[in-house]
C-alpha cells in the first residue's frame, strides 16, 4: 500500500484488516458516510478510531441520527478526546434543542457545512406536494378499532413499535392479517391516490421512486405497477443482495418511458443515485426526517435534468399526521444546531398524541 498516494476502502476491510491498516500512519483518513461510526461501541467505530493518522475528516449529510452521542462518537473520530468521554458527555448534553444549542458553539468551528443549495445551483428545481387522503366511512371504523386496540392492552405503556400496526394499517389495511398477497390493493383510498399519480406520471412517460418501509407493502405496490401499468417494477430492500442493487437500478434506467422502483427508506437512503427518476412518492412518512431526506436525495442530486416533484402521502387524522408534526419539529432542531433528528424525550407526547387521534369526525379519544 506504501506504493500509492491514496488507498480506498470499506468500513468491512477496516474492521477484517485492522492491524494490516495499522502498520502505516496515514497522513489523512477521510471517512464517507461518517453515520457509520455513531454508534461508539460497535466493532467498526471502535477499529476505525485505532487506525493511526495524522489528521482525521469526516464527511455525512446526517451528523445525527438517532441521539446528540452520534455527533459526539463522529468528533471523537476527527479530534480525539475534544469533547471528553461518552459518558461524560451524554451526562452534559441533553437530547433536545437545549442540548444541541448547548453544543453547537463547540461543534461549529470543526464543521464546514454544506447545503445542497448553496453548492448545487445547476440543479434542477424540487418541488415538495402533501397529499392528505381522507379516509371513508368504513375505513375509519376500522381505524378507531385497531387504535383503541392498542389503548386498552398498552395504554400508557405503549411504545412507538406498538403504533407500528396503526402505521401498517395507513398504509393498507390487507397488512394487518397478513393477508397482503390475496388482497385487491385498490380497495384502500391512499392506494388509489398512488395509482391516480403513478398514472398521471406513467402518462408522461415519465419515471418514479416509491418510498414505504413496510416489505408487504412494496411487494403490492410493485405487483401492481407490473399488472395495471406492464411496465418494469422492481423492489429495493434488506431482501436484495447490495451487489444486485446497482443492477436493478440500470435496468430501471434503461426502460423507456414509464418505470416505478420501490425502495425501502434503509436500504434505498443513502448511496444510490437514481437520476433516471424525477418524481418521489413517500408512501408512508418515518419518524426519521434523516431517512426521509436521504430518500427524497436519491433523484434530486447531481446528474438529474427534470425538475423533481416529491408526493408524500399522509392519512388525515391518524398516526402519520402525529409522525408528520414530530419530522416538522425533529427538522427544526436541526436546523438551529445542526443535530437532534430522533431523540428520545418526546416520544411519550406522540405516542399520546397517535393515539388520541381519529379520522372519525370530531372525535379524539
Amino acid at each position: 500500500m506504501k506504493d500509492y498516494d491514496v488507498v480506498v476502502t470499506s468500513y468491512d476491510n477496516a474492521v477484517r484488516d485492522n492491524s494490516l491498516l495499522n502498520m502505516i500512519v496515514w497522513k489523512v483518513i477521510v471517512l464517507d458516510e461518517a453515520q457509520f461510526i455513531r454508534n461508539p461501541d460497535a466493532q467498526r467505530t471502535r477499529a476505525v478510531k485505532r487506525l493511526q493518522r495524522e489528521a482525521g475528516l469526516a464527511v455525512t449529510g446526517t451528523p445525527v441520527e438517532n441521539r446528540l452521542l452520534d455527533l459526539w462518537s463522529v468528533v471523537d473520530f476527527v479530534l480525539p478526546g475534544y469533547l471528553g468521554d461518552a459518558k461524560t458527555f451524554a451526562s452534559e448534553y441533553s437530547d433536545d434543542v437545549d442540548g444541541a444549542a448547548k453544543l453547537e458553539p463547540l461543534v461549529s468551528p470543526l464543521m464546514l457545512r454544506r447545503r445542497v443549495a448553496e453548492v448545487a445551483q445547476d440543479l434542477p428545481s424540487r418541488i415538495d406536494i402533501p397529499q392528505v387522503v381522507e379516509l371513508d366511512e368504513g375505513e375509519i371504523a376500522a381505524y378507531d378499532a385497531e387504535r383503541e386496540r392498542i389503548y386498552a392492552e398498552y395504554g400508557a405503556a405503549a411504545t412507538l413499535v406498538a403504533l407500528t400496526s396503526l402505521r401498517r394499517f395507513c398504509a393498507h389495511p390487507a397488512l394487518m392479517n397478513g393477508n397482503a398477497v390475496a388482497a385487491d390493493p385498490m380497495s384502500f383510498s391512499k392506494f388509489r391516490r398512488m395509482d391516480e399519480i403513478v398514472e398521471e406520471i406513467f402518462s408522461r412517460s415519465e419515471k418514479v421512486i416509491i418510498f414505504t418501509s413496510f416489505t408487504a407493502m412494496a411487494d403490492l405496490i410493485a405487483r401492481h405497477i407490473k399488472s395495471r401499468f406492464g411496465t418494469f417494477g422492481g423492489v429495493i430492500d434488506g431482501r436484495l443482495s447490495i451487489d444486485e442493487r446497482q443492477p436493478l437500478i440500470d435496468r430501471f434506467s434503461a426502460v423507456q418511458g414509464g418505470a416505478a422502483l420501490v425502495l425501502n427508506p434503509k436500504a434505498g437512503g443513502a448511496g444510490l443515485n437514481i437520476t433516471a427518476a424525477n418524481h418521489v412518492i413517500h408512501y408512508n412518512p418515518e419518524w426519521n426526517p434523516a431517512l426521509e431526506d436521504q430518500a427524497s436525495a436519491r433523484a434530486h442530486r447531481r446528474g438529474q435534468q427534470l425538475p423533481v416533484t416529491v408526493h408524500r402521502l399522509l392519512v388525515a387524522d391518524t398516526v402519520e399526521d402525529v409522525v408528520d408534526e414530530r419530522l416538522t419539529r425533529k427538522r427544526a432542531i436541526s436546523g438551529t444546531a445542526v443535530v437532534g433528528l430522533e431523540g428520545k424525550e418526546d416520544d411519550y407526547g406522540d405516542i399520546v398524541a397517535a393515539l388520541m387521534r381519529s379520522p372519525s369526525k370530531g372525535a379524539s379519544g
